[in-house]
C-alpha cells in the first residue's frame, strides 16, 4: 500500500512541476517557431544565392562582400538611417519625457489630454501616411496654407531632397505617444518626498528636475533610448508610402533598401544578409548604449562609484 502511496505522490509532484511549463508552451513553441526558427533560417539563407524560384546556391560569405564592397545603395541607405537616428532619438526622447512632464501634473482633464496624445501611436501606419500625405500636399496641405497665412511660401515638403527627410522625421515623431507613456510611468513611480524636500530647501522648479527628475527616471530613459535606436532603423512604413524612397533616394531607408532586395529583386539570400548587418549594428549600438549607461543610469538604493566613499 506504501508503494501505491509513493507512486501517487510522485505523480502528483510530476504534475506539479509540470503544470507552470504547460501554461507557457504556447510562448515557447511560438518562440520557437515564430522568432528563433526563422531568425537561424535567415542565418543560413545570408550564404546562399536563394532566388524565390530556381535552385539555391551556396556562396559562403559573398552576399556580405558584395554589399560591403560593390553596392553603394548599401552605404547610402545606411547613412539616410543615421541621418534620420540623429534627429529622431534625441527628439523622440526630449519630446517624449516634456510631454510625460506636462501631462503629470494634477489638473482637471488631465486624463483626456494623455488619450488624445496616446493615440496616434496605435493608429496604422498607412491611416497615418495618409493624414501626413494631406498635411504635407505641396498644393492643398494644411502645413504649407498655415506657413503662408504668416507670408512664409512653404517648401516641396516630399518632393524636395533637402525638406523630404526632415518631413519623415516629424511625422514619424507624431506617434511619440509609446515614449510619454513609458517616461510617464517612471514619473509617478518617483517618492513625493523628494520633491517635497527639494521645496522646502528652496531648490527651483528647473534643478528639481535636472537633478531629482532625471536621474530618478534615468533607467526608463535608457530603455527609451535603445528602443528609439531600433525604430529609427526599422524605420519603413511611412516613408515607403509617403516617398518611396525619393526624392533622388534622400529617404532611402536601410530597411527599405532590404525590403526592395527581398520583394523587388527576389535576393532572399542578399536580403536575409543585409538584415543581418542591421541587426549587429543594432546589437553594437545597444551595447555602447549599456556601457556607457554606468556613468549616467541611476537604480534606486544603488550608490555611485566614487560617491559618499566615507559612508
Amino acid at each position: 500500500m506504501s508503494g501505491v502511496q509513493d507512486r501517487q505522490y510522485q505523480r502528483q509532484k510530476f504534475v506539479e512541476k509540470l503544470t507552470p511549463y504547460l501554461f507557457i508552451s504556447p510562448w515557447i513553441l511560438g518562440f520557437f517557431f515564430f522568432t528563433l526558427g526563422p531568425l537561424v533560417f535567415s542565418f543560413v539563407m545570408s550564404f546562399y544565392d536563394w532566388p524565390v524560384v530556381g535552385e539555391r546556391e551556396f556562396i559562403g560569405t559573398q552576399n556580405y562582400e558584395v554589399m560591403l564592397t560593390q553596392d553603394p545603395l548599401f552605404w547610402d541607405s545606411l547613412w539616410v538611417t543615421i541621418k534620420f537616428g540623429l534627429f529622431f532619438v534625441p527628439f523622440n526622447i526630449i519630446l517624449g519625457l516634456l510631454l510625460a512632464v506636462l501631462l503629470n501634473q494634477k489638473v482637471i482633464g488631465s486624463g483626456i489630454f494623455r488619450t488624445i496624445f496616446y493615440l496616434p501611436s496605435v493608429i496604422s501606419g498607412v491611416a497615418l501616411v495618409t493624414i501626413w500625405a494631406w498635411i504635407y500636399s505641396h498644393e492643398y496641405g494644411i502645413l504649407n496654407f498655415l506657413l503662408g497665412l504668416a507670408g512664409i511660401d512653404g517648401p516641396n515638403w516630399l518632393g524636395d531632397p533637402s525638406w523630404a527627410l526632415l518631413a519623415i522625421v516629424i511625422a514619424s515623431l507624431w506617434g511619440l505617444g509609446g515614449t510619454m507613456l513609458i517616461l510617464l510611468t517612471g514619473l509617478q513611480s518617483i517618492p513625493k518626498e523628494l520633491y517635497e524636500a527639494a521645496k522646502i530647501s528652496g531648490v527651483p522648479g528647473w534643478a528639481r528636475l535636472i537633478f531629482i527628475t532625471i536621474p530618478m527616471l534615468s533607467p526608463m530613459l535608457l530603455f527609451t533610448f535603445i528602443t528609439s535606436i531600433i525604430a529609427a532603423f526599422q524605420q519603413l512604413t511611412i516613408a515607403l508610402l509617403l516617398t518611396g524612397g525619393g526624392p533622388l533616394e534622400s529617404t532611402y531607408f536601410f530597411a527599405m533598401y532590404i525590403y526592395d532586395n527581398a520583394f523587388k529583386h527576389f535576393e532572399m539570400g542578399y536580403a536575409a544578409a543585409n538584415s543581418w548587418v542591421m541587426f549587429l549594428i543594432i546589437l553594437a549600438l545597444s551595447m555602447m548604449v549599456m556601457k556607457s549607461s554606468s556613468a549616467w543610469v541611476y537604480y534606486e538604493g544603488e550608490m555611485k562609484k566614487g560617491g559618499n566613499k566615507d559612508a
